[in-house]
C-alpha cells in the first residue's frame, strides 16, 4: 500500500517574519516588492492569511496589492505591512524543516522551499501514517514555532491536493476508496498543471469541476489536448504512479528586481547586479551547496522584451567575486549596441546560478 504525505508550510515567508518580529504578530503582511504607494512594479511573493482576507495573494502585482490594502485601511481595517523578502533566512529555516521531515520518512522529496513529499508506506496503514503526520506537525510547531498543512493519500497527486484542503494548520486524509468522492466537486484548477488558459478552454466545453473532466473519455480529451489529454484523464481519476524521490535538488537559484523607474544608468544597474549576486550566493550556501557551474543574467526592457544570456564556467566555483564578474560580462552587451541597439531602458534585471554542487 502506498502512503504519501505532502507537507506545505502555511504562508511560509510571512509566518517567519511574524515569528521573528513580535510587533507584526496578528497583522496583515505581504512579502514582495516595494509597493511605492501604488507605483511599485514587482509582485507579491506571499501574503499571510490576514492579508488574504483583503484580497492579496501571491503573484499579484504589488501595485494592485497596495490599492487593495488601502481600500481596506480606509474602511477602518488594520493596515497591511509590506516587507521585502529575506531569502537567505527563509532558505535556512527551510533546511531545518526538511531535517525534521527526514526524521519521519526515509524518502523525502523536497518540492520547493516550503513543501515536500514524504513516503510513509513503511508505516503500514493510514492510521499509523496519520499519527506520524500529527507528530511531525507538533514537532515543527514546537521547534520552529511555525505551522504546516499536510495531505495524506495513496499517491503524490492526491496528497498535494489534500494538503491545501484545510489550510492553515490542516491535516486531510484521503483513503483510496474516498478518492473519487473527494475529487468530484473540486474546481478543475485544483489539478496541478491546469492553469488559467487551460481552465478557460475547458470551461468553454462545459468542464468546470473535476467530475466534469472525469466524465469525458480519454479519446475525447486527447483530441482536444493531445498528450496532455491523457494526463488529464488519469488525474481526474486520482491516478499518479510517480515515485517519491530523495534525489531532488534545486535546478537553480535566482533573484530579480523590477525597478521603480526604467533605467539606462549603468552604475545603478551594476550596483544592483552586485547586490543580487551577493544574495544569490548567500542562498547557495544556505541551501547546502558550495559551488555553481553556470551564471545567467536576464534583462527585461521597458517595452517588456525579455532576453537572457548564460555562461558555463570552465570549472565550478564558490567564489562570489567570480560569479559577479561573470554576471557583469553577461550584462554589459545589454548596455550598448551589441544587445540593445535602440538604447532601450531596462525595467527588470535578474541573475541566476545553475549546476549547483
Amino acid at each position: 500500500m502506498r502512503l504519501v504525505a505532502h507537507v506545505d508550510m502555511d504562508a511560509f515567508f510571512a509566518a517567519i517574519e511574524e515569528r521573528d518580529r513580535p510587533e507584526l504578530r496578528g497583522r496583515p503582511i505581504a512579502i514582495g516588492a516595494d509597493p511605492l504607494e501604488g507605483r511599485g512594479r514587482g509582485v507579491v511573493a506571499t501574503a499571510n492569511y490576514a492579508a488574504r482576507a483583503y484580497g492579496l495573494h501571491s503573484a499579484q502585482p504589488i501595485s494592485q496589492a497596495w490599492r487593495d490594502a488601502e481600500r481596506a485601511r480606509k474602511q477602518g481595517r488594520p493596515p497591511v505591512v509590506f516587507l521585502r523578502p529575506n531569502m537567505t533566512k527563509y532558505a535556512t529555516v527551510s533546511g531545518e524543516i526538511m531535517t525534521l521531515c527526514r526524521r519521519y520518512a526515509d524518502l523525502v522529496e523536497q518540492a520547493s522551499i516550503d513543501e515536500a513529499y514524504l513516503d510513509l508506506s513503511p508505516s503500514g496503514s493510514f492510521e499509523a501514517a496519520e499519527d506520524l503526520c500529527r507528530r511531525l506537525k507538533q514537532e515543527v510547531r514546537d521547534q520552529e514555532r511555525l505551522t504546516m498543512s499536510i495531505g495524506l493519500g495513496p499517491n503524490k497527486l492526491i496528497a498535494k491536493i489534500a494538503s491545501g484542503f484545510r489550510k492553515p494548520d490542516g491535516l486531510t486524509v484521503v483513503r483510496p476508496e474516498e478518492v473519487e468522492a473527494f475529487l468530484a466537486p473540486l474546481p478543475i484548477r485544483t489539478i496541478p498543471g491546469i492553469g488559467p488558459k487551460t481552465e478557460t478552454i475547458l470551461a468553454q466545453q462545459g468542464i468546470l469541476r473535476i467530475s466534469d473532466l472525469a466524465a469525458r473519455t480519454k479519446d475525447d480529451l486527447c483530441a482536444s489536448f493531445g498528450k496532455r489529454g491523457a494526463d488529464f484523464y488519469e488525474r481526474a481519476r486520482g491516478r499518479d504512479d510517480s515515485p517519491v524521490s530523495s534525489e531532488w535538488t534545486p535546478k537553480s537559484i535566482s533573484e530579480q528586481e523590477t525597478f521603480a523607474t526604467d533605467t539606462r544608468d549603468a552604475t545603478y544597474l551594476l550596483d544592483q547586479l552586485a547586490r543580487m549576486c551577493g544574495h544569490v550566493m548567500e542562498r547557495v550556501r544556505a541551501e547546502g551547496f558550495s559551488q555553481v557551474g553556470t551564471v545567467a543574467v536576464t534583462v527585461r526592457f521597458a517595452d517588456f522584451e525579455t532576453s537572457s544570456r548564460a555562461h558555463t564556467l570552465d570549472a565550478p566555483t564558490s567564489d562570489a567575486r567570480l560569479v559577479q564578474a561573470e554576471a557583469i560580462k553577461l550584462l554589459l552587451p545589454f548596455l550598448d549596441k551589441r544587445r540593445n541597439p535602440k538604447g532601450k531602458a531596462i525595467r527588470l534585471l535578474g541573475v541566476r546560478v545553475e549546476r549547483l554542487a
